[in-house]
């Protein structure tokens, strides 16, 4: 019955996840989410100071929206994918480093993997921050574009999904929920999509090896699409505004029936204002549109336009919701971070 009442009280939510401008909400943004109720919040780099402020501001989204299970989410990869930055908080590795030990000493970059993720896990989840776009699941090509590269957790199917697999639990044992990123797979793209549209000419077979990681992870209740092109799919749709992409492939190929988040809908690789967008993406199948400047013009058009959570869509929440929990009892983040330091050093010493 918990979970019927929530649905229900759910019922009004915005199916959106909004950014916010600055270090705490300004009177405006107070009132407008309110009302709007929006499914989350994503965190950036402006929004993160120090961790009294973090905490504030999270248990403050928490306090207006009358819920404790609350999407708060974050894309803390690792390498240059960090918004919460030292000396505050810790440096993490990119996944290439997780790649590399693995074509020496698999069984050891999944462990390394794994207490790594519930490492960075366990410091999000200190600062009320409950969802994390980790990890990519896109498999590394020769001519994959820096937007991924060295994000990438290996350029074989089997060695993605294993890797992932392993951050997701990571994240999992810190009470946070991970993601799948970014369906159908973002390997084959030649360019940026903060900046442009790419198009990917390879077959349906082909593109067989792309989905394959998403496919053997497709229980998790959590995941982003790509703004990209697959001509053999849908020619004339990138697939975030695919209703073929998501219903046929996502959906049906991968299996994949979590709460399906578009990627960025500010992106350059769509066309389009932004609440346009927003509509088509949530019209193609997308459950949430993920929207991160903190333009209220622009978040204002999409509660006013986007409707409200479809039941389906409401359902795969709620599965997002029980997957959000407090930390298994185990490690301090220090431990972990000395087990993944050694663990590294055994792949450089067997490198020596």
């Amino acid at each position: 019955m918990r979970g019927l009442r929530q649905i229900i009280n759910l019922a009004t939510m915005t199916p959106a996840i909004f950014g916010i401008s600055g270090l705490e909400l300004t009177a405006d943004e107070r009132a407008f989410f309110k009302e709007a109720d929006p499914v989350g919040y994503i965190l950036f780099v402006r929004n993160c100071e120090n961790k009294d402020q973090l905490r504030k501001l999270t248990d403050d989204l928490r306090s207006l929206q009358g819920r404790d299970r609350l999407i708060v989410s974050i894309d803390q990869e690792g390498g240059r994918v960090a918004r919460m930055k030292p000396p505050v908080w810790q440096r993490y590795p990119a996944g290439e480093v997780f790649a590399s030990l693995w074509n020496i000493a698999p069984a050891t970059a999944i462990e390394a993997a794994r207490v790594n993720a519930e490492a960075m896990g366990r410091e999000l989840a200190e600062m009320g921050i409950t969802v994390d776009y980790h990890a990519p699941l896109d498999v590394r090509r020769p001519e994959t574009d820096d937007v991924i590269g060295d994000r990438a957790l290996g350029s074989e199917p089997m060695q993605v999904a294993a890797l992932g697999r392993a951050v997701l639990d990571g994240m999992s044992r810190a009470g946070v929920v991970g993601c799948l990123k970014h369906m159908p797979g973002h390997g084959r793209a030649t360019c940026d999509t903060h900046k442009e549209l790419p198009v990917v000419t390879a077959s349906e077979a082909e593109l067989e090896a792309d989905i394959a990681p998403f496919r053997t992870l497709a229980s998790h209740p959590l995941g982003m699409s790509a703004h990209i092109v697959f001509d053999a799919w849908d020619a004339a749709h990138p697939a975030t505004l695919s209703r073929t992409v998501i219903d046929e492939v996502i959906r049906t190929k991968i299996g994949f029936d979590g709460l399906l988040l578009s990627d960025d809908i500010d992106m350059e690789a769509l066309d389009g204002t932004i609440p346009e967008r927003s509509v088509r993406a949530l019209d193609a199948g997308c459950d949430v549109v993920l929207n991160c400047w903190a333009k209220m013009d622009d978040q204002t058009a999409i509660a006013e336009r986007g409707g409200t959570m479809k039941p389906e869509s409401l359902a795969r929440l709620e599965r997002v919701h029980e997957a959000m929990g407090l930390p298994l009892d185990g490690p301090t983040t220090e431990d972990l971070l000395a087990k993944r330091d050694a663990l590294l050093a055994i792949g450089e010493g067997t490198t020596a």
